[in-house]
């Protein structure tokens, strides 16, 4: 798919964009379970922009954050979905905890992150505050959690084995 790119082919394309005067917006997270609140976070995060760039936790990376049990969906199967949304325009793939090193690296103009993470935790503010760019807080929707939806599924057949 052409949303999907490594992370070098990404940032020619984003110099590419930031010469058109586009503003490129940033968000990232595991995205295991693809949800309605995840849906509306990224229609709510591409408007802050131009261009929303999705980085998304590898496997390895996820089973680190997350545990052993983690992810349910594969790294690759998990962008595909993620580039299908209207709202995302680029999906990157990496390895680390944290995305500080493609922030770093491709510079987005604004940094969204979920309001249910604190100003001063979010990673990659201060680098990109740094450059001049703006960091962005949307408000995160109750009631959507992936690990909420996978525990529901967990109970939903827990209880339909024994019937």
């Amino acid at each position: 798919m052409r949303k999907i790119l490594p992370l070098d082919l990404l940032k020619k394309n984003i110099i590419s964009l930031k010469r058109q005067g586009k503003k490129i917006v940033f968000t990232n997270g595991c995205f295991d379970i693809l949800h309605y609140g995840h849906v509306k976070y990224l229609e709510d995060a591409s408007h802050k922009g131009d261009c929303l760039v999705v980085a998304i936790n590898s496997d390895v990376s996820v089973r680190r954050i997350k545990g052993n049990h983690r992810p349910i969906v594969k790294e690759m199967d998990r962008a595909r979905v993620l580039a299908g949304l209207k709202s995302v325009d680029y999906v990157v793939i990496f390895k680390q905890e944290t995305p500080l090193e493609v922030i770093e690296y491709i510079k987005p103009d604004i940094l969204v992150k979920g309001a249910d993470w604190g100003l001063k935790d979010i990673v990659g503010r201060e680098a990109v505050l740094k450059y001049g760019g703006k960091v962005s807080v949307i408000r995160f929707l109750k009631g959507y959690s992936t690990t909420k939806l996978i525990n529901k599924i967990a109970q939903t057949f827990q209880r339909q084995r024994y019937r």
